[in-house]
This record gives structure tokens, C-alpha cells and sequence, in this order.
């Protein structure tokens, strides 16, 4: 299997908001579209699937133009998209039949996400009730009953919870290429972790996943392959490791127990954060970091840390974009 994308274009009128972005994903894993607000990010995942028209290019999965007919899809999109006055489990279920996973089977499936996501309480209330009165050993007899739980609904639920559900209309189809837009945004990190380890789980059943988030930690732990969107076009695209290597060991970590800020500036190292005697710096390479370290050692500073290593996925990406925040997509 295999997901091309091809020259994909979109404008309106004489705005041009994805300029020609092309990127291939020839075995599963995780791709990941990066780029600061009004990127074209968005734009180019509605677009992959058909929710928006192009002005050009083309999308191919298994050499068939991508569609709900030549590929099992998941999506989940950056702006939640549950009806807020429906119950959640008749939501599921439509999702589910939308699919093609109906009766039993989508039963089951809502049953096995609803524990995996920890959202049982809200699909199931009664069940809940009932397992709390037990913890509690009360018997219920005649007029001692309670009134039924009714069905939650959307906007009963946190957004935490509404992203959980979102997430689980994705999974339902057990898809084999899944879309995630900002999948851990504005989520506490309890629920990150659990969302983070779903994901891990997706890959490791060989599924295709193109992912979009703000959080590069998150991304440089899952994605191989990049493409980085500046006003609309791809700056910067290829696997990760590879870019790391291009920019070389030149970042460089330095703490001491004095301030040695006068060696620092003689050095000619640049120098990006500061916290106290905690210093971010840049390097030109290994010949000026083992003469700064030289020179510490001499003037008998105590260095507590000292480590030159690749850029980090957030430094490549600043460096990148110059920091500039574009208008909201």
C-alpha cells in the first residue's frame, strides 16, 4: 500500500493557501505536516479527503484516487465535530454504520474503545450506577428504586471527553489510514499519555498516519517523515534523522555552577536561552565547543553539564519559520 500526494494547490481567488505540496508515504508510520497557524496544514487534509476542492494536484492510495470507497479512512479533525444534543452512543452507532460496522460488531467495537478511552460511565450510565451501589452494598427493593440514568450527551461532557469520543468515531472502521489534526490538543497530561499510547498502538498494527500538531515533542516521538508548511508552501520536507544530521552536532548545552557569561561572549558561541547558569547555546561545530570547553576548564569552572548534540524538532522548526505566527486557517 501506498499514499501518494501530488502537487496539491488551493486558492482563493488571487490567495494562494497550499502552493504545489507533494509527499509520499510508500509504508506505514507516521507522516506529520507541521507549520505555524494559516500554514495550509488543514487545508491540506481536507483536501486529501475530498471535504474541500483543489485547484490542482492529485491523491492516490494503492494508485486509486483516495476516497471512502479505495481506502478505510479515520479522521479526526482539529474543530470536534459531535452533534451536541444527540446521545453520544446513538452518535457512535451512526458513525459506526457510516463505515460499513454495524449491529453486533459495532456494539462491541463502542464497548472495546469506551474501556481502552475510559469513557464507560458516559456511554453506559446505568452500568455505572449499578457497579457504584454494589461498592456500596445497597440493595434496591420496591419503592427504594432510583430513576434511571438517561443517555449522555455531547455537551454534557468536558472537551477532554468530547475529543476522547471524537477519537473513537476515527477508530471505529479499524482504519487503515488514520488522520489525526491536533490530536493531543487541550488535553490534561494524563489523558495525553493515553491518547499518546493509542497511537503508538495504531503504528505498531502497521497502519498509515498522517499527523498535524503544534507539539513537536510529540511528533519527533512518533513521526519519521516531515513536511514543514511556511505561508503556504513546503519549506522543508524529508526524514527526520536525516535532517537532524544535515544540521550537524551544533546545539550545545552547557551548565556550570559560576557565571561564565565574559567566556561565553569571547568564545564567539551564540548564545539562544539563559536560566541563571543554565545556557542554550550554538556552536559552528566540535572545534569551537572543545575550545569553549577548554577555556572553562582553565578559568576552573565546575561544569555540571555539557552536551553538544543534533537540533531538536522544535529548534529545526523555529529556525525554519523564523518564529513568524501567520492568521488563523
Amino acid at each position: 500500500m501506498s499514499l501518494i500526494v501530488e502537487g496539491l494547490t488551493k486558492r482563493y481567488g488571487d490567495r494562494v493557501v497550499v502552493d504545489h505540496l507533494s509527499f509520499a508515504m510508500e509504508k506505514p508510520g507516521v507522516y506529520a505536516l507541521l507549520g505555524t497557524n494559516g500554514a495550509g496544514k488543514t487545508t491540506s487534509i481536507r483536501m486529501m479527503l475530498g471535504m474541500l476542492s483543489r485547484n490542482g494536484g492529485t491523491v492516490l492510495w494503492n494508485g486509486a484516487p483516495l476516497s471512502t470507497e479505495t481506502c478505510n479512512v479515520g479522521y479526526l479533525a482539529e474543530e470536534r465535530g459531535l452533534y451536541p444534543k444527540y446521545t453520544l452512543m446513538d452518535q457512535l452507532l451512526y458513525f459506526a454504520a457510516l463505515r460499513g460496522v454495524k449491529g453486533a460488531e459495532a456494539t462491541r467495537r463502542i464497548r472495546y474503545w469506551a474501556q481502552r478511552l475510559e469513557v464507560e460511565e458516559y456511554l453506559y450510565p446505568g452500568e455505572n450506577r449499578k457497579r457504584e451501589a454494589q461498592l456500596l452494598g445497597q440493595k434496591r427493593r420496591g419503592g427504594g428504586r432510583t430513576r434511571p440514568e438517561k443517555p449522555k450527551k455531547a455537551d454534557q461532557l468536558s472537551k477532554g471527553n468530547q475529543q476522547k469520543i471524537q477519537l473513537m468515531t476515527a477508530l471505529l472502521s479499524d482504519p487503515e489510514l488514520l488522520i489525526l489534526d491536533e490530536p493531543l490538543s487541550g488535553l490534561d497530561p494524563v489523558n495525553a499519555d493515553l491518547f499518546r499510547n493509542i497511537i503508538q498502538e495504531e503504528i505498531d498494527a502497521g497502519k498509515y498516519l498522517i499527523m498535524s500538531s503544534h507539539q513537536m515533542a510529540t511528533v519527533e516521538e512518533f513521526c519519521s517523515d516531515i513536511t514543514i508548511l511556511h505561508r503556504s508552501r513546503a519549506v522543508l520536507q524529508g526524514h527526520l534523522d536525516d535532517i537532524k544530521r544535515g544540521y550537524g552536532r551544533v546545539h550545545l548545552h552547557l551548565k556550570t555552577e559560576q557565571d561564565v557569561t565574559r567566556l561565553l561572549e569571547e568564545s564567539g558561541v551564540t548564545m539562544l536561552r539563559r536560566n541563571g547558569n543554565d545556557w542554550q547555546l550554538k556552536v559552528t561545530g566540535q572545534r569551537q565547543a572543545n575550545s569553549l570547553l577548554q577555556s572553562l576548564l582553565a578559568a576552573g569552572t565546575d561544569v555540571v553539564t555539557f552536551d553538544l548534540r543534533e537540533p531538536s524538532l522544535h529548534e529545526i522548526f523555529v529556525e525554519t519559520v523564523g518564529g513568524e505566527m501567520d492568521a488563523e486557517e
